[in-house]
Protein backbone atom coordinates (compact mmCIF):
# COMPACT_ATOMS: atom_id res chain seq x y z
CA UNK A 1 0.00 0.00 0.00
CA UNK A 2 1.24 3.65 -0.98
CA UNK A 3 1.89 6.02 1.49
CA UNK A 4 0.90 9.63 1.10
CA UNK A 5 3.92 11.68 1.74
CA UNK A 6 3.87 15.10 3.13
CA UNK A 7 4.05 16.78 -0.43
CA UNK A 8 1.26 14.53 -1.37
CA UNK A 9 -0.92 15.72 1.65
CA UNK A 10 0.17 19.48 0.86
CA UNK A 11 -0.53 19.38 -2.49
CA UNK A 12 -4.42 17.61 -1.42
CA UNK A 13 -4.44 20.45 0.74
CA UNK A 14 -3.88 22.90 -1.86
CA UNK A 15 -6.78 21.77 -4.24
CA UNK A 16 -8.99 21.50 -1.25
CA UNK A 17 -8.20 25.18 -0.41
CA UNK A 18 -9.67 25.63 -3.45
CA UNK A 19 -12.56 24.25 -4.30
CA UNK A 20 -14.98 27.34 -2.29
CA UNK A 21 -13.39 29.44 -4.93
CA UNK A 22 -14.22 27.58 -7.67
CA UNK A 23 -17.34 26.93 -6.48
CA UNK A 24 -17.77 31.00 -6.09
CA UNK A 25 -16.34 31.37 -10.09
CA UNK A 26 -18.63 28.87 -11.45
CA UNK A 27 -21.73 29.90 -9.48
CA UNK A 28 -21.28 33.05 -10.14
CA UNK A 29 -21.90 32.79 -14.06
CA UNK A 30 -25.79 31.91 -12.85
CA UNK A 31 -27.28 35.59 -13.73
CA UNK A 32 -25.22 35.87 -16.93
CA UNK A 33 -26.54 32.77 -18.13
CA UNK A 34 -30.00 33.75 -17.59
CA UNK A 35 -29.30 36.95 -19.53
CA UNK A 36 -28.46 34.57 -22.20
CA UNK A 37 -31.23 32.14 -22.22
CA UNK A 38 -34.20 33.39 -21.06
CA UNK A 39 -34.79 35.40 -24.29
CA UNK A 40 -35.26 32.27 -26.05
CA UNK A 41 -36.86 30.13 -23.64
CA UNK A 42 -39.58 30.37 -20.64
CA UNK A 43 -37.94 29.91 -17.00
CA UNK A 44 -39.39 26.71 -16.45
CA UNK A 45 -39.06 25.41 -19.61
CA UNK A 46 -35.33 26.14 -19.79
CA UNK A 47 -34.84 24.86 -16.46
CA UNK A 48 -36.80 21.43 -17.13
CA UNK A 49 -34.41 21.06 -20.49
CA UNK A 50 -31.34 21.86 -18.50
CA UNK A 51 -32.67 19.05 -15.72
CA UNK A 52 -33.40 16.64 -18.57
CA UNK A 53 -29.94 17.20 -19.84
CA UNK A 54 -28.06 16.85 -16.37
CA UNK A 55 -29.48 13.19 -16.19
CA UNK A 56 -28.56 12.33 -19.95
CA UNK A 57 -24.58 13.41 -18.84
CA UNK A 58 -24.78 11.31 -15.52
CA UNK A 59 -26.91 7.97 -17.16
CA UNK A 60 -24.03 6.45 -19.04
CA UNK A 61 -21.65 7.08 -15.83
CA UNK A 62 -23.68 6.06 -13.06
CA UNK A 63 -24.45 2.58 -15.27
CA UNK A 64 -20.72 2.52 -16.50
CA UNK A 65 -18.93 2.74 -12.66
CA UNK A 66 -22.28 1.26 -10.95
CA UNK A 67 -22.46 3.67 -8.46
CA UNK A 68 -24.26 2.94 -5.53
CA UNK A 69 -27.78 4.53 -5.11
CA UNK A 70 -28.32 6.49 -1.68
CA UNK A 71 -30.59 3.19 -0.02
CA UNK A 72 -32.64 3.90 2.42
CA UNK A 73 -31.81 7.83 2.10
CA UNK A 74 -33.66 8.68 -1.63
CA UNK A 75 -36.74 10.39 -0.44
CA UNK A 76 -34.30 12.95 1.47
CA UNK A 77 -31.89 12.99 -1.21
CA UNK A 78 -34.88 14.06 -3.49
CA UNK A 79 -36.61 16.48 -0.90
CA UNK A 80 -33.60 18.28 -0.60
CA UNK A 81 -32.78 18.50 -4.34
CA UNK A 82 -36.05 20.15 -4.78
CA UNK A 83 -35.71 22.31 -3.13
CA UNK A 84 -32.29 23.50 -3.65
CA UNK A 85 -32.99 23.12 -7.27
CA UNK A 86 -36.55 23.09 -8.69
CA UNK A 87 -37.62 25.85 -5.86
CA UNK A 88 -34.81 27.92 -6.08
CA UNK A 89 -33.76 28.34 -9.58
CA UNK A 90 -37.25 28.69 -10.50
CA UNK A 91 -38.45 31.10 -8.36
CA UNK A 92 -35.13 33.39 -9.47
CA UNK A 93 -35.34 33.35 -13.07
CA UNK A 94 -39.15 33.54 -13.23
CA UNK A 95 -38.94 36.92 -11.40
CA UNK A 96 -36.01 37.64 -13.46
CA UNK A 97 -38.16 37.26 -16.65
CA UNK A 98 -40.98 39.38 -14.86
CA UNK A 99 -38.93 42.13 -14.69
CA UNK A 100 -37.77 41.58 -11.05
CA UNK A 101 -33.65 42.98 -11.52
CA UNK A 102 -31.09 40.93 -11.39
CA UNK A 103 -29.58 43.14 -8.30
CA UNK A 104 -32.67 43.58 -6.56
CA UNK A 105 -32.68 39.64 -7.20
CA UNK A 106 -29.36 38.98 -5.88
CA UNK A 107 -29.78 41.32 -2.26
CA UNK A 108 -33.03 39.07 -1.95
CA UNK A 109 -31.61 35.77 -1.99
CA UNK A 110 -28.47 37.57 -0.94
CA UNK A 111 -29.92 36.95 2.78
CA UNK A 112 -29.49 33.60 2.80
CA UNK A 113 -26.30 32.97 5.20
CA UNK A 114 -28.07 35.17 8.15
CA UNK A 115 -31.07 32.68 8.01
CA UNK A 116 -28.65 29.79 8.04
CA UNK A 117 -27.12 31.11 10.65
CA UNK A 118 -30.31 31.81 12.77
CA UNK A 119 -30.81 27.86 12.00
CA UNK A 120 -27.70 26.98 13.20
CA UNK A 121 -28.90 25.52 16.14
CA UNK A 122 -30.88 23.07 14.21
CA UNK A 123 -27.84 21.48 12.57
CA UNK A 124 -25.85 21.08 16.33
CA UNK A 125 -23.41 23.85 15.16
CA UNK A 126 -22.91 27.54 17.10
CA UNK A 127 -21.98 30.82 15.48
CA UNK A 128 -19.62 32.86 17.15
CA UNK A 129 -19.66 36.43 17.29
CA UNK A 130 -17.11 37.12 15.01
CA UNK A 131 -19.06 34.96 12.23
CA UNK A 132 -21.98 37.62 12.99
CA UNK A 133 -19.80 40.06 12.26
CA UNK A 134 -18.62 38.83 9.10
CA UNK A 135 -22.28 37.85 7.99
CA UNK A 136 -23.28 41.43 8.73
CA UNK A 137 -20.12 42.76 6.85
CA UNK A 138 -21.16 40.58 3.90
CA UNK A 139 -24.73 41.80 3.53
CA UNK A 140 -23.78 45.34 3.77
CA UNK A 141 -20.92 44.69 0.84
CA UNK A 142 -23.53 42.75 -1.00
CA UNK A 143 -25.97 45.85 -0.81
CA UNK A 144 -23.22 48.27 -2.20
CA UNK A 145 -22.35 45.92 -4.78
CA UNK A 146 -26.00 46.05 -6.26
CA UNK A 147 -27.17 49.39 -5.16
CA UNK A 148 -26.63 50.86 -8.41
CA UNK A 149 -28.43 48.37 -10.26
CA UNK A 150 -31.34 48.50 -8.35
CA UNK A 151 -34.56 49.98 -9.79
CA UNK A 152 -38.13 49.44 -9.33
CA UNK A 153 -39.14 49.11 -12.43
CA UNK A 154 -40.54 45.95 -13.54
CA UNK A 155 -41.30 45.59 -9.21
CA UNK A 156 -44.05 43.37 -8.78
CA UNK A 157 -45.45 41.63 -5.35
CA UNK A 158 -45.63 38.45 -7.55
CA UNK A 159 -42.33 38.90 -8.38
CA UNK A 160 -40.93 39.59 -4.86
CA UNK A 161 -42.37 36.75 -3.49
CA UNK A 162 -40.54 34.64 -6.08
CA UNK A 163 -37.63 35.50 -5.00
CA UNK A 164 -38.33 35.44 -1.10
CA UNK A 165 -39.52 31.90 -2.00
CA UNK A 166 -36.03 31.26 -3.37
CA UNK A 167 -34.89 32.44 -1.18
CA UNK A 168 -36.49 30.28 1.83
CA UNK A 169 -36.12 27.28 -0.77
CA UNK A 170 -32.23 27.16 -0.93
CA UNK A 171 -31.98 27.97 2.51
CA UNK A 172 -33.85 25.10 3.69
CA UNK A 173 -32.97 22.93 1.28
CA UNK A 174 -28.91 23.13 2.53
CA UNK A 175 -29.95 22.77 6.22
CA UNK A 176 -31.98 20.03 5.02
CA UNK A 177 -29.62 18.26 3.61
CA UNK A 178 -27.02 19.03 5.93
CA UNK A 179 -29.21 17.33 8.14
CA UNK A 180 -30.96 14.73 7.12
CA UNK A 181 -28.36 13.20 4.02
CA UNK A 182 -24.74 15.38 3.90
CA UNK A 183 -23.41 11.70 2.42
CA UNK A 184 -23.92 9.92 -0.46
CA UNK A 185 -22.59 9.74 -4.09
CA UNK A 186 -22.14 12.94 -6.14
CA UNK A 187 -23.07 10.44 -9.57
CA UNK A 188 -26.45 9.00 -8.05
CA UNK A 189 -27.46 11.40 -5.61
CA UNK A 190 -27.28 14.39 -8.13
CA UNK A 191 -29.42 12.39 -10.42
CA UNK A 192 -32.27 11.57 -7.57
CA UNK A 193 -31.97 15.74 -7.26
CA UNK A 194 -32.61 16.40 -10.86
CA UNK A 195 -34.96 13.56 -11.47
CA UNK A 196 -37.12 14.95 -9.02
CA UNK A 197 -36.92 18.01 -9.87
CA UNK A 198 -37.64 17.58 -13.25
CA UNK A 199 -40.42 16.08 -12.07
CA UNK A 200 -41.96 19.14 -10.55
CA UNK A 201 -41.51 21.54 -13.02
CA UNK A 202 -42.55 19.18 -15.88
CA UNK A 203 -46.22 20.15 -15.28
CA UNK A 204 -45.79 23.68 -14.35
CA UNK A 205 -43.84 24.17 -17.68
CA UNK A 206 -46.93 22.91 -19.24
CA UNK A 207 -49.58 24.44 -17.13
CA UNK A 208 -47.86 28.35 -17.24
CA UNK A 209 -45.68 27.93 -20.36
CA UNK A 210 -47.47 25.61 -22.38
CA UNK A 211 -44.46 23.14 -23.10
CA UNK A 212 -45.37 20.64 -25.53
CA UNK A 213 -43.17 17.46 -26.67
CA UNK A 214 -42.34 19.43 -29.96
CA UNK A 215 -40.91 22.39 -27.95
CA UNK A 216 -42.02 25.23 -30.13
CA UNK A 217 -41.77 28.24 -27.60
CA UNK A 218 -37.61 27.13 -27.63
CA UNK A 219 -35.73 29.42 -29.81
CA UNK A 220 -32.44 27.09 -31.03
CA UNK A 221 -30.07 29.92 -31.56
CA UNK A 222 -26.50 29.60 -30.77
CA UNK A 223 -26.74 32.03 -27.31
CA UNK A 224 -29.56 29.60 -26.29
CA UNK A 225 -27.62 26.52 -27.08
CA UNK A 226 -24.32 28.15 -24.80
CA UNK A 227 -26.28 28.52 -22.43
CA UNK A 228 -27.92 25.52 -22.10
CA UNK A 229 -24.67 23.57 -22.32
CA UNK A 230 -23.10 25.96 -19.75
CA UNK A 231 -25.84 25.79 -16.91
CA UNK A 232 -25.78 21.47 -17.72
CA UNK A 233 -21.95 21.15 -17.43
CA UNK A 234 -20.44 23.93 -15.29
CA UNK A 235 -23.46 24.88 -13.29
CA UNK A 236 -25.63 21.71 -12.61
CA UNK A 237 -22.73 19.12 -12.42
CA UNK A 238 -19.63 21.66 -11.51
CA UNK A 239 -21.21 23.90 -9.37
CA UNK A 240 -23.50 20.98 -7.58
CA UNK A 241 -20.61 18.66 -7.19
CA UNK A 242 -18.25 21.17 -5.75
CA UNK A 243 -21.62 22.66 -3.37
CA UNK A 244 -21.89 19.08 -2.13
CA UNK A 245 -18.94 18.72 -1.18
CA UNK A 246 -18.39 21.95 0.70
CA UNK A 247 -21.76 20.91 2.74
CA UNK A 248 -20.01 17.38 3.49
CA UNK A 249 -16.96 19.25 5.16
CA UNK A 250 -17.71 22.13 6.40
CA UNK A 251 -20.37 24.06 8.90
CA UNK A 252 -23.57 25.51 6.79
CA UNK A 253 -23.22 28.98 7.87
CA UNK A 254 -19.13 29.01 6.93
CA UNK A 255 -20.59 27.11 3.18
CA UNK A 256 -23.71 29.67 2.65
CA UNK A 257 -21.65 32.67 3.44
CA UNK A 258 -19.61 32.23 0.09
CA UNK A 259 -22.47 32.73 -1.70
CA UNK A 260 -22.10 36.82 -0.47
CA UNK A 261 -18.94 36.45 -2.89
CA UNK A 262 -21.76 35.68 -5.93
CA UNK A 263 -23.04 39.04 -6.77
CA UNK A 264 -19.48 41.35 -6.79
CA UNK A 265 -18.20 38.48 -9.11
CA UNK A 266 -21.19 39.03 -11.06
CA UNK A 267 -20.63 42.28 -11.51
CA UNK A 268 -17.34 41.88 -13.05
CA UNK A 269 -18.03 39.40 -15.20
CA UNK A 270 -21.31 41.41 -16.20
CA UNK A 271 -18.66 44.60 -16.15
CA UNK A 272 -16.26 42.38 -18.39
CA UNK A 273 -18.99 41.06 -21.12
CA UNK A 274 -21.39 43.04 -20.92
CA UNK A 275 -20.12 46.71 -20.51
CA UNK A 276 -21.88 47.06 -17.31
CA UNK A 277 -21.16 49.79 -15.46
CA UNK A 278 -19.11 49.13 -12.08
CA UNK A 279 -18.41 51.80 -10.05
CA UNK A 280 -15.70 52.52 -6.96
CA UNK A 281 -18.93 52.01 -4.51
CA UNK A 282 -19.09 48.76 -5.88
CA UNK A 283 -15.56 48.04 -5.98
CA UNK A 284 -16.01 48.97 -1.64
CA UNK A 285 -18.95 46.55 -1.85
CA UNK A 286 -16.43 44.16 -2.93
CA UNK A 287 -13.65 43.98 -0.45
CA UNK A 288 -16.41 44.47 2.41
CA UNK A 289 -18.07 41.18 1.29
CA UNK A 290 -14.39 39.56 1.24
CA UNK A 291 -13.68 40.86 4.71
CA UNK A 292 -16.73 39.13 5.66
CA UNK A 293 -16.51 35.78 4.33
CA UNK A 294 -13.44 35.37 5.96
CA UNK A 295 -14.40 36.54 9.08
CA UNK A 296 -17.26 33.66 8.54
CA UNK A 297 -14.95 31.17 7.10
CA UNK A 298 -11.36 32.00 9.17
CA UNK A 299 -11.44 29.42 11.38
Amino acid sequence: MMRMTAGDSRHKQLLLSLVPFAFVLIWSTGFVVAKFGLPFAPPMTFLFLRFVGVLLVLLPLVLIFRAPWPRGRIRHVAVAGILLQAGYLAGVWSAIKMGMPAGLSALIVGMQPILTAFAAPFLGESVQKRQWLGLGLGLCGVGLVVANKISLIGLSPLSIGLCVFALLSITVGTLYQKRYCAHFDLRTGTMVQFAASAVVLLPLAICFEGLDWRLSQVEWTPHFIAAMLWSVFALSIGAIFLLFALIRQSAATRVTSLLYLTPPTTAVMAWLMFGEAFSMIGMLGMLISVIGVAFVVRR
